[in-house]
């Protein structure tokens, strides 16, 4: 369909937008690189033409968009921006890459590559579908534009969003969370990062994305005042000392607010630090950036207490994606702390924009060929994107792990630092240092004293690992570290292990069934599956090899039919379409061929499970997916973080229907609740009056431990819905001395 009159208008309105971004910029100094980008979007108009996006706009609009963040809001080139107008071409259209090479070059052509073979990614199927993302994340240490190009292609695609179906929303926005935003700000696309995050928020959870805003905007004159007033005396001595600065209070975003909530199961008035001072100045030659940096903190400190155990030096020792800046935190004029964050406008760009930013300014500089933190990073992907690992979809949770980490400096025996996420242990560290050292570690020597492998070292530890030839990695082990390079290691020690076991355990069976004259067959392996408690015939095998089954009783188990069955829940239901009702066309359509049928009981239910990980209860919002094996649905909490890395990594399997609570089911649902207070004489008979007498609800399980007169455990109980467990939670606060109570995930 051609454009019309109205279409052309806004082509051309985005069309000259993106070419005074790039003007201000200063990306179209030569004939050559105007040449570049004009001859890219007359190819993209031509290949696009007449296309338009799911919400009716023309879909040439979409690249244009893209390419103006890349000038805008990341920073990059000529060459970046002719990319992004063609990123879509070899996907959509007849062009292929030799096209592009032989139009536009090498440089372009590889990038355009690399954006086709990206957009298929999260298009494919499960395993595949991480597979296809690691290859493509190889590009991260050769061209990192590509991945550039691509977040500004997903951000756009997010501004957008509202355009498209529900469970499409629920993918894209799962996919933004678990991959794009840890990768923006690894990248160091702060100001990316943060948007994504808010913008999956204010599509998955409306409601609350509004109601934190509404009170955001309620409270800003109040804010605002309190920041003038805390500015006051830092802008006087300031300008005291001839410096050239700005001073503002950033607000924290909404989503960062919302996870603080959810995390602490607080309410909003109990956020105390929505916001943070940022003080940018413009550096004088002389002394270096990082005295100046100090002489401002010397002077914040003598207007304000500082707290020691929150001061972060990212100057001296800079995180891995360039980031630099001064932290501390300071007593206010009315007795709150108040982040203040210090840095040159170097930094501030850097901060903002991230790797572009970062290698403009290392390539200005006369130690340009240095190696950096940022180049060390890049190394360690590549290292990871070669290393075996078990497979694709492990690979791809890994690798997410690497990219938010907070940092901490240990050292070895000789002094040597090393760098590691917040959190580490002393396993973490041995494999740090060589796998072989993690494979054989039993214990740790942290600043001289002999500690355990799980113990979590702090900034500034000095540590040594005690290793012995007997020991090796055990499957818990995988419990204790944090870091991807740790967790691969042990993770293909133990693949080799099980797999010696899967062999020794298939020749085992074998053996024993002739004893018993059984003859081997797929029925009696599947009734062995469910009767030894397995997933699978691997892990029986598995199991049989490595002694954990010992098959003594095979011969009455087998004959038993007290097999366990699966316990169907008949508390949920997808309302059926009314006759006439389609499925909507294009991109959400469901799949040929019933893929969206779910599996069905005698009585054609379909079979529902409650997902263990975020125990659902009768008023949370639920998502459904559905098991590609079994055709069982599971049905999850909307917020819960299992459910985003499946809809990320399988999206497909996300059922697209909304699944509903039948009300007139009434049964009881096991749910945890976290509680911690000052212990008191008669608290726990306390809880146990309110949770059995007050509110009529039966207690599965209490676990309760004291130290310091604090006591914190858990209570494990059965309720009807989410409604009733608000309100038992509501009632238990009121318990004198009983500080958090919190339901557990």
């Amino acid at each position: 369909m051609a454009f019309t009159e109205d279409d052309e208008k806004i082509i051309s309105d985005y069309w000259n937008d993106l070419l005074a971004t790039c003007e201000r910029a200063g990306i179209m100094r030569s004939d050559e690189d105007r040449e570049l980008v004009d001859k890219a979007f007359f190819l993209a108009r031509e290949a696009h033409g007449g296309v338009r996006r799911r919400s009716g706009e023309p879909y040439l609009i979409h690249p244009i968009a893209v390419a103006k963040i890349c000038v805008e809001e990341i920073g990059l080139g000529s060459k970046s921006v002719a990319a992004a107008l063609l990123h879509d071409v070899v996907e959509d259209t007849e062009y292929t890459v030799e096209d592009i090479q032989r139009m536009f070059g090498d440089k372009v052509a590889e990038m355009v590559d690399g954006l086709t073979k990206m957009a298929g990614v999260f298009n494919a199927d499960t395993s595949e579908q991480a597979e296809y993302f690691r290859k493509v994340l190889l590009t991260l240490s050769s061209d990192v534009r590509v991945i550039l190009i691509k977040i500004a292609d997903r951000l756009h695609n997010m501004r957008t969003l509202e355009s498209m179906p529900a469970d499409k929303q629920v993918k894209i926005t799962s996919e933004t969370l678990y991959l794009f935003a840890p990768l923006a700000y690894r990248l160091g696309l702060y100001a990316i990062k943060l948007e994504l995050e808010d913008l999956c928020m204010k599509h998955r959870f409306p409601v609350e994305y509004a109601e934190i805003s509404a009170k955001l905007e309620a409270t800003k004159t109040q804010r605002e005042a309190f920041i003038h007033k805390f500015n006051a005396p830092i802008v006087e001595a300031l300008k005291r000392d001839k410096i050239n600065f700005e001073i503002s209070g950033r607000v924290k975003s909404i989503y960062s607010i919302w996870n603080k909530m959810q995390r602490k199961q607080i309410p909003f008035e109990e956020i105390y630090d929505l916001f943070a001072i940022r003080i940018i100045f413009q550096p004088l030659p002389f002394p270096s950036e990082k005295t100046q940096c100090w002489q401002i903190f010397s002077s914040i400190t003598d207007i304000y207490t500082p707290k020691p155990d929150r001061l972060r030096d990212w100057i001296s020792m800079p995180k891995d994606n360039g980031y630099e800046a001064l932290h501390c935190t300071v007593m206010g004029p009315e007795g709150g702390w108040v982040e203040v964050q210090i840095r040159t406008q170097r930094m501030e760009e850097i901060a903002e924009r991230g790797y572009a930013a970062h290698w403009k300014y290392k390539h200005a500089s006369t130690s340009s060929q240095d190696e950096d933190e940022f180049d060390r990073w890049l190394k360690k992907i590549r290292d990871a994107l070669n290393s075996p690992t078990e497979d694709a979809v492990d690979f791809l949770d890994n690798f997410k792990l690497s990219l938010y980490t907070s940092e901490i400096v240990v050292f070895t025996p000789k002094g040597e630092s090393r760098k590691l996420p917040y959190g580490a242990t002393a396993l973490d560290f041995a494999y740090d240092i060589h796998s072989k050292i993690g494979n054989s570690a039993i214990g740790a020597k942290i600043n001289h004293k002999i500690e355990p492998l799980t113990t979590r070292i702090k900034s500034g530890d000095q540590v040594e690992i005690i290793t012995s030839e007997t020991a090796h990695p055990e499957a818990e082990w995988l419990d204790i570290v944090t870091t991807t390079r740790a967790k691969q290691s042990i993770k293909h020690f133990l693949k080799r292990e099980r797999q010696a076991n899967v062999e020794h355990g298939m020749q085992r069976l074998e053996e024993r069934l002739q004893e018993l004259k059984i003859p081997l067959s797929g029925k009696v392996v599947r009734k062995m599956v469910t009767l030894y408690d397995c997933t699978n015939k691997e892990e029986l095998y598995s199991k049989i090899g490595a002694g954990i089954v010992t098959l003594d009783d095979l011969e009455k188990a087998l004959r038993s039919n007290s097999a366990n069955k699966i316990l169907k829940f008949w508390t949920l239901f997808i309302p059926q379409k009314e006759d006439g009702e389609d499925d909507e066309a294009g991109a959400g359509a469901a799949p040929s061929g019933g893929a969206q049928a779910a599996a069905r009981s005698e009585t054609g239910e379909p079979q529902f499970i409650i997902a263990p990980c975020c125990n659902p209860i009768p008023g949370d919002k639920v998502v459904g997916y559905r098991d590609p094996a079994s055709g069982r649905i599971y049905v999850h909490k909307e917020s819960c973080p299992e459910l985003q890395r499946l809809a990320a990594q399988f999206g497909k399997n996300i059922v697209k229907e909304k699944i509903h609570w039948e009300q007139h089911k009434v049964m009881s649902y096991l749910s945890t609740i976290s509680i911690r207070g000052i212990d008191r004489t008669n608290m726990l008979l306390d809880l146990a009056r309110v949770v059995s007498e007050d509110f009529n609800i039966n207690i599965r399980q209490i676990n309760v431990q004291s130290h310091d007169n604090v006591f914190e455990g858990t209570i494990s109980l059965y309720v009807k819905d989410a409604e009733s467990l608000n309100a038992l939670m509501d009632r238990l606060r009121k318990i004198k001395g009983l500080d958090t109570v919190k339901r557990d995930i």
